[in-house]
C-alpha cells in the first residue's frame, strides 16, 4: 500500500538570512546556530547526518554524533573498521548535515575527512561512560554480522566481568576520531513560499583565516 504525502507541507517563517550581515568567517556563524540550537533545547542539535561514498561509488549516509568544533572542522568518533571506516579508507571525501526542524535550519558541511592523533582519541573514549566503552568493544567489526542479539548480549557480559565498574577499559586501536576539514559549508534557512535563504560559504587557498572564505546566495 502506498504513502501519498503530496498535501503535507509547512510554511518556514522563523528567521532570515541575509548574506551581507554574515560574518567572514563560517565557523563563527555555525557555532552562533549551534548555540541558539542548544538555548532552543533541540533535541540532540549536534547529531549529523554523514554521508560517505567507497571504492564502490554507492553513497551512504548514517547519523553520527559531532563531538568537536575545531578552528578548522569537525570531529566525530566511530568503529574504523565499520562500513563508514571503509569508505573513508577508500575516498577521504564525506558531507556532514545537520537539520533543526525547530529552527527551520540546515547546515550542510563538506570536506577531506582523516583520522584524529590517537592519543586524543583514547582521551576521549576513557570519558565515555564505562558501559559505553564495553559496547565498543562488543562492536567488532561494526556493521558486521552477528547470529543473534543474545551473542551481543553474552559478549557484553564476557567483558563487564572481564573490565568491572572503575576499571580502566582499554582504548580499542579499531575505534577512534575522524576531523572532517571543511571546504565549503552551506547556511539553510527556511522561509515562506519555499524562498529559502541559502549562503555558501567556500575557501579560497588553503588558509583558514576568515579572509580565506568568499560567500554566495544560492537560489532555493
Amino acid at each position: 500500500m502506498s504513502m501519498d504525502f503530496t498535501d503535507q507541507r509547512l510554511s518556514y517563517e522563523k528567521g532570515a538570512l541575509d548574506q551581507q550581515s554574515v560574518p567572514a568567517s563560517p565557523f563563527e556563524l555555525f557555532k552562533a546556530w549551534m548555540d541558539e540550537a542548544i538555548a532552543q533545547k533541540v533535541q540532540e542539535p549536534y547529531a549529523m547526518s554523514l554521508a560517505t561514498c567507497g571504492a564502490d561509488n554507492k553513497p551512504s549516509v548514517r547519523i553520527v554524533l559531532l563531538r568537536e568544533i575545531t578552528d578548522t572542522g569537525i570531529i566525530f568518533y566511530t568503529n574504523y573498521d565499520s562500513a563508514k571506516g571503509q569508505d573513508v579508507a577508500a575516498n577521504p571525501n564525506a558531507e556532514a548535515l545537520f537539520f533543526w526542524h525547530e529552527l527551520e535550519r540546515q547546515v550542510r558541511i563538506s570536506g577531506r575527512i582523516a583520522k584524529i592523533d590517537a592519543e586524543k582519541s583514547a582521551a576521549y573514549f576513557q570519558k565515555r561512560p564505562h558501559d559505553s566503552q564495553i559496547g565498543a568493544w562488543v562492536s567488532q567489526p561494526q556493521s558486521g554480522e552477528v547470529t543473534n542479539r543474545e551473542v551481543m548480549e553474552q559478549t557484553f557480559e564476557q567483558l563487564q566481568a572481564k573490565y568491572p565498574e572503575n576499571t580502566t577499559v582499554p582504548t580499542p586501536a579499531f575505534w577512534g576520531g575522524y576531523e572532517i576539514t571543511v571546504e565549503k559549508i552551506e547556511f539553510w534557512q527556511g522561509r515562506a513560499n519555499r524562498m529559502h535563504d541559502r549562503i555558501v560559504y567556500t575557501q579560497d587557498g588553503d588558509s583558514q583565516s576568515a579572509e580565506s572564505w568568499t560567500t554566495k546566495r544560492l537560489l532555493p
